[in-house]
């Protein structure tokens, strides 16, 4: 794969001359025992000496990174190597490093990875460095990394090889660490309120607790299809059943849809179940939630994403039916009528497989009109109970159910409800959804008989959210799409470069 490569093929033969120079260009055995900012922040303060004081022989330093540039001065040399922390210049001289100072200029180039030992100094110019009285090489990389000053910037290519991406630009890695700081943060706020993290299945005989497609596989021991789990849901709320009262996971589900800047075919989420609680208490958990995110993590309550400034410290609450009116425009007296709302949403070129009863049509609505101008965190509420098979009816009004969406820049961040816990209800909307499916709904939910029997012996009153922890990175790290907060993001296949890579 490398043949037609004059650079990789210069490259692999410099990895050569070291084998016959005696050392290895892919050594072992070498630990790392400074990183770059620990070395910056330990010796800062020889900046503030006087000039010529600047140094410090009698203190030793080890560091070791990937070299991002070298500057050639005849018998020295400056580089910079990086680490996950940052960046460090090294000065090499023939003076100290002798053979090594001999291999450096002969074989070592940008990209590879090193190891250099010395004191700390500063620099004519003010900059605090290594002078390196060691110096070896780790890793030869024989791939040469893009060229500077245009560095990586086919959006494609930065998906398709992430590694590269991670390499060249030090603000994807900022995202990345980011993530995991928010992760870990949210797992941390649910214990501290008393959730136990738990783990479901991945693999399920009846897909559920979404209205989704789902991914199909099949275990060959068993000799039965297997579906890739489109949510945790119904196994979390069994395990409510069964005696636990605050549980939560986070994890990977997976739904068989097509792909854009706020889905992906896999994706992460937490969802959490609290027995002898309502959606209105999840309403209040998940704005403590966002505020202990924003404190921990030191992030300001006001931020811009996609353009537009978002308030974090200004959540409201509206019903369904009162956005629909409110903001999407669309006069009272049509939305609650089926027939109307149908001829409105056929004027507004809304597409329509056909007509539908009024709650689906209210969320064909709602999605046209709505959703999208969700700019600052907002609490919708009271949804149709025609698409919330899962959630409890309103005792007030059948119709509507105990559910909240939260949506921020113009995109869902959470559903949760009041959980449907009377067994017979829940065998009639599962029936529903069969008839929904027979009639070519491929994201309505299965029939599942075993979580009916599992009602069927008592779930204490419960309330379950979901929150999508990629779209939460996305809102946190300024990020618009999701590809940028997934490592590696689901991509189309690559297309043969030519005729010889087709066959």
């Amino acid at each position: 794969m490398f043949e037609n490569d004059a650079y990789v093929l210069g490259r692999i033969a410099k990895a050569n001359t070291l084998r016959e120079m005696g050392i290895n260009p892919y050594g072992n055995g070498i630990s790392k025992e400074w990183n770059t900012q620990k070395f910056l922040k330990s010796y800062d303060f020889l900046k503030s000496l006087p000039e010529g004081k600047q140094k410090d022989e009698s203190k030793s330093a080890q560091v070791a990174g990937r070299i991002k540039f070298i500057r050639l001065m005849g018998k020295a040399a400056f580089i910079k190597i990086e680490d996950v922390s940052g960046i460090l210049q090294v000065y090499l001289s023939k003076n100290e490093l002798s053979d090594s100072f001999d291999m450096f200029k002969k074989c070592v180039e940008v990209g590879d990875i090193v190891m250099a030992k010395g004191f700390p100094f500063v620099t004519k110019t003010g900059e605090l460095s290594l002078h390196a009285l060691d110096f070896r090489i780790l890793t030869k990389a024989i791939s040469p990394l893009p060229e500077k000053y245009h560095g990586l910037v086919d959006i494609e290519l930065r998906y398709r090889q992430r590694y590269l991406d991670l390499i060249m630009n030090k603000e994807v890695r900022d995202s990345f660490v980011l993530r995991s700081k928010i992760v870990s943060n949210v797992r941390k706020f649910f214990e501290q309120k008393g959730f136990l993290e738990v783990e479901t299945p991945m693999m399920h005989p009846i897909p559920g607790g979404a209205n989704a497609k789902p991914f199909v596989t099949y275990h060959n021991a068993l000799n039965v299809e297997r579906y890739l789990r489109i949510a945790p849901e119904l196994y979390l709320k069994r395990l409510i059943v069964g005696g636990f009262e605050a549980i939560f996971e986070i994890n990977r589900n997976f739904r068989n849809e097509g792909m854009d800047h706020s889905h992906n075919p896999e994706f992460t989420m937490i969802e959490f179940y609290w027995a002898y609680k309502d959606y209105k208490d999840l309403i209040q958990i998940t704005q403590e939630l966002f505020a202990y995110l924003l404190e921990s993590l030191s992030l300001p309550k006001v931020l811009v994403f996609n353009h537009q400034e978002i308030h974090l410290d200004a959540f409201r609450q509206i019903t369904y039916l009162d956005a629909l009116v409110e903001i999407g425009g669309i006069p009272r007296e049509v939305v609650n009528e089926e027939e109307k709302l149908y001829l409105y949403l056929k004027e507004h070129n809304v597409p329509l497989e056909s007509q539908t009863e009024l709650g689906k049509l209210q969320s064909e609505a709602f999605d046209a009109f709505v959703e999208e101008k969700l700019i600052n965190p907002t609490f919708i509420t009271d949804f149709p109970i025609a698409i919330s098979p899962l959630a409890r009816r309103n005792d007030k009004n059948p119709e509507i159910a105990d559910r909240f969406e939260l949506f921020i820049g113009g995109s869902e961040i959470a559903n949760g409800f009041s959980e449907l816990n009377d067994p017979l209800d829940q065998l009639e909307r599962f029936k529903e959804q069969v008839k929904a499916k027979e009639a070519g709904d491929e994201e309505a939910q299965y029939m599942d008989e075993d979580y009916v029997t599992a009602l069927s012996y008592g779930m204490p009153p419960t309330a379950g959210e979901g929150i999508g922890i990629d779209r939460l990175v996305m809102l946190l790290t300024g990020n618009t799409t999701i590809k940028d907060v997934i490592l590696f993001p689901a991509l189309k296949p690559q297309k043969p470069q030519n005729k010889k890579e087709e066959q």
